[in-house]
Formats: structure tokens, C-alpha cells, sequence
């Protein structure tokens, strides 16, 4: 067996890994799980260290405010973002070099990249957010000079610790999971410093109308969402077990066109390319509901309770799409509806999938 680039499971629904390592971690052949936790303590450590020194130089150990610009929470949310974005390059290359014996192509260096800098949004908009509701709650309030340092340190260390245990434990749920809160984040950061305050009475792409960050944040987030969306269809779909020799295939091909045209939404805003945004966001929308319908056909044995689900969300869907048509519902609203929906269905087909192919793994021995 082959090992894919992101080390998820091979289309057995085992690790890659080979026979003799089974009962060893899930990433790696040669490293135990202590050995990967003193690793991620490791680097955690180094940021602190790194991470402190640069802001005793950047603060010139003065007090700082704890949010706004020149802030210990602006520094410690850039911080933690640089430094999450380099523990996961780090650790999906040791990954590699400890588990995939084969030289990687192009594409999966863009999904190591992608899955890099989801981390890294998730780390500068978390710590952003945290920083802004401790300003509310300690109002007029300054960090002293040691604190500055210590906060900023500690903030780097906790990140690159998740991000490390991240990457070198990385399967398919938790990448669902990357996947769910890089979006909603995004998304959120968008809303919160968009320049036009009524942008909700358009729809949801007016957040990316504009030229200032706002924009390039919300368009930039739905790009890499969709890139995403493309990793999980390429690995989730391996190892299902299946009837329809044809259907495992066609149930990848269709989530690929999801992913791709929910990244050309970002790629192509609505107030420049128009006719172009509204045909891909309307063809990811009808390819998901070209999923639902067909999945029975292409996948049998698929939960009966989950295939329901998907025609509910399908049916929810259309019918806020007809609240809208009627003036009942604003555009904003049935778009923010219906990709919860879609992006909840794609993480439950995840956990579904696997639950399949673990199944499958067990009938011989249960026989």
C-alpha cells in the first residue's frame, strides 16, 4: 500500500503504514506517541522562547494595551499565526518523511499549504477575538512589561503545540473540523470589519465586493474552503464499500465540483464578475442537491437516516430559496441557511463514509 500525502487513511480505511507499525501511531512508523508529544512540547517551547524575544524588542519592554493596533493582543494573535502556519508545514513534512516513502506532486503541496494557513487564520482570528472581549472586560486597562512578554510567549506556545499535535495527527474528521471552523471564522471576521455596515441587505458575497481586507479575508477564505473541500473529496471517498462499481467515483467527482465552485465564488466577486459568480454559486448548489438525490444509486449502502437527512437539508434549502423569490426571506439569509446546511451534510458524509468502511473491515472476521 501507497501512503497519501496528508497521511489519512488508505482506501482499506487503515493508516498507511506499513504491516509491522499497525499497532503503533497512526502517522508514523518510528515514532511512539511520547515521542511525538515531547516533540509538539518541543516546539511550543521554542515558540515561547522566540516569540517572547521578539516582542521585548517590538515593545522595547514598555506596557501595551491589550487590544487595537500596537496591542500584546495584536502581536500575539500575528504571532500565533506565523507560528501555527510553520508547525504545520513542519509537521506534515516529518509526517512525510516518517510515513509516505514516494516524492510528492504539486497538489499535495498545495494541500499541505492549504491546511497550513487554515491554521494559521484560525490561530490570528481566535486569539484576535479573545484579545477584543478582554479589552471590554478590563476597560482602560494595560499589560505590564513582564506580562507582554509571558502572554505573547504563551500565546505562540499553545499554538504551535495544536498546530503540531494537529498536523502530525491529521485524519479526515479533523480536517472536516479544520475545515468547519477556518470557514465560520473567516466568514465571522468578514462580517465584523466589513466597510459597508448594511452589506447584509445584498446577499453574502457583497462582503467581497470591496478592495479593503475585509474583502480579501472573506474571498481568500472561501478560496482555500474550497481547495479544502476538493483534499476531503479526494480521501473520503476511498475504501467505501459499494455496489455500484461507478458510484464511488461519481460521489467524488460531484463533491470535487462543490469544492471548485465554491472556490471560484472567491475567485471571481460578485460586483466584477457577475454572471459568472451567480452560475458557479448556483452550480454548487445544484451539484449538491445532485449528490443528495443520486447518493441511494451511487453509494447503497448508505445509512437510510443520513440519505433522509440529506433530502431534509435539500427541501430546506429549495424552500427558503422560495421564501426569498416571495420577499419573505433576504438573500443573506437563505445563503448562510444553506451552506451551514451543505458544510454540516459534507461533515456527517465524512463520519458516515468512515463508519462504512470500518464495517466492511470487520465483516471477515465477524464471518
Amino acid at each position: 500500500m501507497t501512503q497519501t500525502s496528508l497521511d489519512l487513511p488508505s482506501p482499506d480505511g487503515q493508516p498507511s503504514v506499513p504491516p509491522q507499525t499497525h499497532r503503533g501511531p497512526r502517522v508514523f512508523d518510528r515514532f511512539s506517541e511520547r515521542s511525538l508529544e515531547s516533540l509538539a512540547l518541543g516546539v511550543g517551547a521554542a515558540s515561547f522562547v522566540v516569540v517572547a524575544l521578539v516582542a521585548m524588542i517590538a515593545f522595547r519592554f514598555q506596557p501595551a494595551p491589550i487590544s487595537g493596533p500596537g496591542s500584546v493582543g495584536q502581536f500575539a494573535a500575528i504571532a500565533a499565526g506565523v507560528v501555527a502556519f510553520l508547525a504545520v508545514i513542519g509537521g506534515r513534512i516529518l509526517a512525510h518523511r516518517q510515513g509516505a516513502h514516494r516524492r510528492l506532486n504539486p497538489l499535495d503541496y498545495l494541500d499541505v499549504a492549504a491546511l497550513a494557513f487554515a491554521h494559521a487564520v484560525i490561530a490570528l482570528l481566535g486569539w484576535t477575538l479573545l484579545a477584543v472581549i478582554l479589552e471590554d472586560a478590563f476597560i482602560g486597562a494595560e499589560v505590564f512589561p513582564l506580562a507582554v512578554l509571558i502572554l505573547a510567549g504563551a500565546t505562540s506556545a499553545m499554538t504551535a503545540y495544536l498546530a503540531f499535535y494537529s498536523a502530525t495527527h491529521m485524519d479526515l474528521q479533523l480536517l472536516a473540523v479544520v475545515l468547519a471552523v477556518f470557514l465560520v471564522f473567516g466568514v465571522l471576521a468578514s462580517m465584523l470589519t466589513a466597510s459597508d455596515p448594511s452589506w447584509w441587505k445584498d446577499n453574502l458575497s457583497a462582503l467581497g465586493m470591496s478592495s479593503n481586507v475585509s474583502a480579501f479575508a472573506f474571498n481568500i477564505t472561501i478560496i482555500v474552503a474550497g481547495f479544502l473541500v476538493t483534499t476531503l473529496a479526494r480521501y473520503s471517498t476511498r475504501g467505501i464499500p459499494t455496489l455500484n462499481p461507478k458510484g464511488i467515483g461519481r460521489v467524488r467527482a460531484t463533491l470535487i465540483v462543490v469544492g471548485v465552485f465554491l472556490g471560484m465564488v472567491g475567485i471571481f466577486p460578485v460586483d466584477r464578475f457577475f454572471a459568472l459568480h451567480t452560475s458557479v454559486a448556483s452550480g454548487m448548489v445544484v451539484a449538491f442537491g445532485v449528490l443528495v438525490i443520486a447518493l441511494p444509486r451511487w453509494i447503497p449502502s448508505m445509512p437510510k437516516a443520513f440519505v433522509a437527512l440529506g433530502w431534509l437539508f435539500l427541501a430546506v434549502t429549495l424552500l427558503l430559496a422560495m421564501f426569498f423569490f416571495v420577499g419573505y426571506y433576504t438573500l443573506t439569509a437563505v445563503e448562510l441557511v444553506a451552506g451551514i446546511l451543505v458544510f454540516t451534510w459534507i461533515v456527517l458524509f465524512i463520519r458516515n463514509a468512515a463508519a462504512l468502511a470500518q464495517d466492511a473491515r470487520h465483516e471477515p472476521s465477524a464471518g
